[in-house]
């Protein structure tokens, strides 16, 4: 494992390797990961910048909850959110989530303004370094 510096800020981290119980192993199109990640990439494409980065991890050990992804902002909540379908609609659901955790001072996104395509897929919650929640 080699470890990659990349610039602080607000990130989306997708499991790239991520294989979705019943999915072959080698599928045509790839990994469901990698496909949730093309979907995620293609979104952000597609929209105003929120301030978030979308980026690539092999293997977030989260494989019985796949597609999975990491939210992380320095000082804030990071959020893991995991078992969704690779295709257009949940990428754009995580994009708008992670748009209104950019905004929050903590992280914290108040449940009314969460996407119906998020709620049900929060694996954990973890606390930013030097800080627990209280």
């Amino acid at each position: 494992m080699k470890l990659v510096p990349v610039p602080p800020g607000v990130d989306v981290i997708a499991c790239s390797t991520c294989h979705r119980r019943g999915d072959p192993r080698d599928a045509a199109q790839g990994p469901a990961g990698a496909r949730l990640l093309a979907a995620l990439r293609e979104a952000q494409a597609g929209q105003a910048s929120t301030g978030v980065a979308v980026r690539a991890m092999p293997c977030l050990f989260a494989c019985a909850e796949a597609c999975t992804v990491h939210l992380r902002a320095p000082g804030k909540i990071g959020y893991v959110l995991g078992r969704f379908l690779p295709d257009a609609a949940t990428a754009q659901a995580i994009l708008t989530f992670a748009a209104h955790y950019a905004a929050s001072e903590t992280g914290e996104v108040a449940f009314a303004v969460w996407p119906e395509a998020v709620k049900g897929h929060f694996l954990t919650r973890t606390p930013p370094e030097g800080f627990l929640v209280a």
